[in-house]
């Protein structure tokens, strides 16, 4: 086993080793009591960091799905005699339909209307809960029993300590597995990188639908052990104000952090109970105004702490750095590729109108197996806009796009990624809190099968090794092989042009679009990633590239295609393009 990967694993069984060993702590009964709530409270904020914090949705409704776990196991204990370990997963059965059926609904908003829906929706089960009769309405179910093993009573004191513990310590490892998998890089694109990760393969809407699915599961074994550790539920915890007092705490304790789920439930609790005592001491009259400071508390931190208090503790921590494990993992299955001379892309017609604007006209072009075509015109010509209609990441006004003889007009870009086509996007697309060795294995998504339930359970590290060799291979592949472990926000503008075409690469794509991947490179870049692409072509590659630096293109395209005002000019061999009158008017205007 790799050095780095079992000390993990040790600290790991060390950290939940210590939970016994704190319960029987001579701490008085009272933190023990608030350290069970705190318990509680985190694992609703660890669904939060992923929904919230990794994944961009804002959600207000989470204390609804609490409620749903809760009320499940009291009314099948209380009414139906069921016995608390079956009625968890009947909680988590009716929590996954309630969140599946929410989430296909409102994750297809965005911007704020996302947050007012799950305002809406969180306010919709809370006032069912307490309107239906079964449910006891607003005094809610009384006498839920005890959760027991055997002869020992886990709902109380110390052993209820070590179970709801035991519980958060498991779910923030889930969590750290999970956004250090295949899946995870796909979650971490959600919040700014959508359109680049579509492109690579990764269908976002169900990625979104799946955070939000897990999301709902932690806050449901909340509610759960809630109830039997209350003994009681009715519906004035799950309402939209403990809804707005989760996302307070995720953002407290840092809402992009994993360890930031338990700083921020513990700075909470304690700051409320504290204020509880305090401030009508200072005032001199009783009243709720610890939510007063509350408010000021998380304007402060906005301000001031935008990453949350764990950012603080975090900044001392050494850097994560992945197990370099794949040195003998095999290598990836590679896709047929068409046979030399083959047409790969067939561009018909295509067209592209914004209302009165027609922004692409007509143009018609073909790509052929091992063949560099470069797609050249003044600026505003509508270059990036055509490669957009050939990914999918725009639809047709009118026209037709053939990839390998398949009509993909109409596809989704995912989809078009899935047949073989990947590309660079002009104005670089990435994730700069990833590393370059994970950004460039998001290339090689599609290359890969395993899930997020896999992941999680640390189940998937063969195919893991197995895309991580292939993003290492593609680095080094263009020269960036000692770029690995930097964090990608870190470089300069030339290398994050190299790391798009590495994790284009990681695709194993039967046709490359590279969209102006010489901009911002120093001479030296340039040569490299010219000589990167005459081994891309001798290799049986079709490269489509979109490039100003004239140069370049010249010296590496087999065919042109000139583009002007969104109409086809010319096309031909970059000889009879240096040549054309009509190339050196629509670049360098004509004399009247």
């Amino acid at each position: 086993m790799n050095p780095l990967l079992s000390s993990t694993l040790a600290r790991r069984a060390a950290l939940l080793a210590t939970l016994p060993v704190l319960a029987l702590l001579p701490l008085p009964d009272f933190w023990i009591t608030q350290a069970n709530y705190i318990g509680l409270y985190a694992l609703v904020v660890l669904g939060l960091v992923l929904l919230t914090g990794v994944g961009g949705l804002t959600s207000f409704g989470q204390a609804a799905f609490v409620g749903i776990g809760a009320y499940t196991t009291a009314y099948l204990t209380v009414n139906m005699g069921f016995s608390p370990w079956v009625t968890v997963f009947a909680g988590l059965a009716i929590t996954a339909v309630s969140a599946l059926a929410v989430g296909w609904i409102t994750l297809r908003m965005s911007g704020h209307y996302l947050p007012l829906a799950t305002i809406a929706w969180g306010l919709s089960l809370y006032y069912l809960m307490g309107n239906l009769d079964a449910l006891g309405k607003y005094d809610g179910i009384l006498g839920v029993p005890a959760l027991t093993l055997g002869e020992w009573d886990l709902s109380r004191g110390r052993p209820f300590f070590v179970l709801v513990w035991a519980m958060v310590v498991l779910g923030a490892f889930a969590l750290q597995n999970l956004l250090d998998s295949r899946t995870g890089r796909a979650i971490r694109a959600l919040k700014s990188a959508t359109q680049m990760a579509e492109a690579m393969g990764v269908n976002t809407f169900r990625h979104k639908v799946g955070i939000f699915l897990i999301a709902a599961l932690f806050a449901s074994i909340s509610g759960w052990l809630f109830a039997h550790f209350q003994r009681t539920v009715n519906p004035s915890p799950f309402g939209l104000k403990m809804g707005i007092e989760y996302l307070f705490m995720a953002v407290l304790g840092g809402v992009g952090h994993v360890w930031g789920a338990i700083t921020g439930a513990l700075f909470t609790k304690v700051m409320e109970d504290q204020l509880q005592v305090l401030l009508p001491q200072l005032i001199g009259t009783s009243g709720s105004y610890e939510v007063i400071v509350f408010g000021i508390v998380l304007v402060l931190v906005l301000k001031y702490l935008p990453d949350g208090a764990w950012s603080l503790v975090g900044r001392w921590l050494p850097a994560p750095r992945r197990a370099e494990n794949w040195a003998q993992a095999p290598a990836l299955p590679e896709r047929n590729k068409p046979a030399h001379g083959d047409v790969v892309l067939d561009v018909d017609q295509i067209r592209k109108q914004f209302g009165g604007l027609v922004a692409v006209n007509d143009i018609s072009f073909q790509v052929r197996a091992g063949q560099i075509v470069g797609l050249i015109g003044p600026n505003g010509a509508g270059k990036s806009t055509t490669f957009n209609l050939v990914t999918g990441v725009l639809g047709l006004s009118s026209g037709t796009v053939k990839f390998r003889g398949e009509v993909i007009s109409g596809l989704p870009s995912r989809d078009i990624a899935q047949r073989g086509m990947s590309r660079t996007f002009q104005h670089v697309k990435m994730i700069p809190d990833m590393t370059v060795l994970e950004n460039v294995a998001l290339g090689a998504h599609l290359r890969g099968s395993r899930g997020a339930l896999s992941a999680m359970l640390r189940m998937d590290r063969g195919e893991e090794q197995q895309l991580m060799r292939e993003a290492a291979r593609q680095l080094t592949r263009i020269g960036m092989g000692e770029y690995l472990h930097e964090q990608a926000g870190n470089l300069a503008m030339g290398q994050q042009r190299l790391l798009e075409i590495a994790r284009a690469l990681c695709s194993d794509p039967a046709l490359l679009l590279l969209d102006e991947p010489a901009a911002g490179l120093r001479h030296k870049e340039k040569e490299a990633l010219g000589a990167v692409l005459r081994q891309l072509r001798s290799e049986g590659m079709s490269i489509l590239l979109v490039e100003h630096d004239m140069d370049l293109v010249m010296d590496v395209t087999d065919h042109i295609v000139v583009m002007e005002f969104g109409t086809h000019l010319m096309e031909g061999t970059p000889e009879q393009v240096q040549q054309s009158p009509q190339v050196r008017a629509a670049y360098l205007g004509t004399e009247h």
